[in-house]
C-alpha cells in the first residue's frame, strides 16, 4: 500500500472514529467522549485539508474535472459548514450528521474513477468556483438543515405526546437551536444554490451551445430549486418556523442525495461519475 493511500486510510478512520464516538457519548452521556469525537473530528479535517493540497500540487487544475475530487471536495465541504454551525449555534449537535456524512463521500471518492470532462480552459475557473463551490456550500447546508430537521421532528412529537424523553436529550439543543440551523441553511443555501444553477446554464451555453439540455441532472436539480425558492420565500415572507421547514428541508435533502447518487452514477449523463 502507498504512503498516499495510508494517509487516505488514516483520513477515513478519523471520520468513522468520529462518527461512531459521538453518539456513543450521547448515550452514554460521557461529554469526554463527545470532546474526543469533535477532536477526531478536528484532526481528520486538518488531514483531509493537506490531502487536497496535495492532489493540486500533484495534478493541479486536472483535478476538477474528476468525479473523484468531487466527492473528495464535498465531503471536506461538509466538514467545513459543520464547523461554522458550530461556532454559530454554540452546539456541536450536527456533528452526528456531519462525520458520517463526510466519511461515506470521502470512502466513495477512493473506490471511483471517472472519465476527464471537456471544459473550455479559459471557462474552467469560472465554471468551479461559482458552479461547483456554490453548490457544494449549499449542499452541505442542506445536510445540516437535513440533521437539524430530523432532530426537531422526533424531540417535538416526544413533547407534544408527553412522551418521556431519553436521557441524552439533556445534552441537545432547544428546539429553537434546530430551526436557527434550518434558518441558516436556507437564507444562505438557496442564493448559493441559484448562483450555481445560473453559473451552470452558462458555463453549458459554452460548452454545448446550449443553457438547457434536459438532462436529467438538470431537470432534478431545477426540481430542488423550485422546492428551495418556495422554503426560502415562506421562511421570509411569512416567517415559517418549525415543522414545515424541518420537513421541507428533509425533502431537499433527499432529492439532493438522488441528484448526487442516483443520476450521477447511474443515469446517462454528461454529469456522470462513472
Amino acid at each position: 500500500m502507498t504512503a498516499s493511500r495510508l494517509f487516505e486510510l488514516l483520513i477515513a478512520l478519523l471520520y468513522l472514529a468520529g462518527s461512531i464516538t459521538y453518539p456513543l457519548g450521547l448515550l452514554l452521556r460521557q461529554s469526554i467522549l463527545k470532546r474526543l469525537a469533535i477532536g477526531m473530528s478536528v484532526a481528520a479535517f486538518a488531514l483531509h485539508s493537506a490531502d487536497l493540497v496535495l492532489r493540486f500540487i500533484e495534478l493541479g487544475t486536472a483535478n476538477l474535472y474528476h468525479g473523484q475530487f468531487y466527492l473528495n471536495f464535498l465531503a471536506w465541504i461538509f466538514v467545513l459548514i459543520f464547523f461554522v454551525l458550530w461556532w454559530r449555534l454554540k452546539h456541536d449537535f450536527l456533528s452526528m450528521i456531519s462525520a458520517p456524512l463526510a466519511l461515506i463521500l470521502f470512502s466513495s471518492s477512493l473506490a471511483i474513477r471517472t472519465q476527464v470532462l471537456a471544459v473550455p480552459k479559459y471557462f474552467s475557473a469560472l465554471w468551479f468556483s461559482l458552479h461547483v463551490g456554490a453548490i457544494f456550500v449549499s449542499l452541505a447546508l442542506l445536510a445540516m438543515a437535513f440533521g437539524a430537521g430530523l432532530a426537531y421532528l422526533y424531540f417535538e412529537r416526544k413533547i407534544k405526546t408527553k412522551a418521556k424523553l431519553p436521557g441524552f436529550s439533556q445534552d441537545l439543543p432547544s428546539l429553537e437551536t434546530f430551526d436557527r440551523a434550518n434558518d441558516w441553511a436556507t437564507r444562505i443555501g438557496f442564493p448559493l444554490y441559484t448562483i450555481s444553477l445560473l453559473a451552470g446554464f452558462l458555463w453549458a451555453s459554452f460548452t454545448w451551445k446550449q443553457a438547457i439540455s434536459w438532462d436529467p441532472k438538470e431537470l432534478i436539480s431545477i426540481v430542488i430549486w423550485f422546492i428551495f425558492a418556495l422554503l426560502f420565500h415562506q421562511r421570509l415572507a411569512l416567517g415559517w418556523r418549525g415543522r414545515k421547514p424541518a420537513k421541507t428541508a428533509i425533502v431537499l435533502f433527499v432529492l439532493s442525495l438522488i441528484s448526487l447518487v442516483g443520476v450521477n452514477f447511474l443515469l446517462p449523463t454528461h454529469h456522470s461519475f462513472r
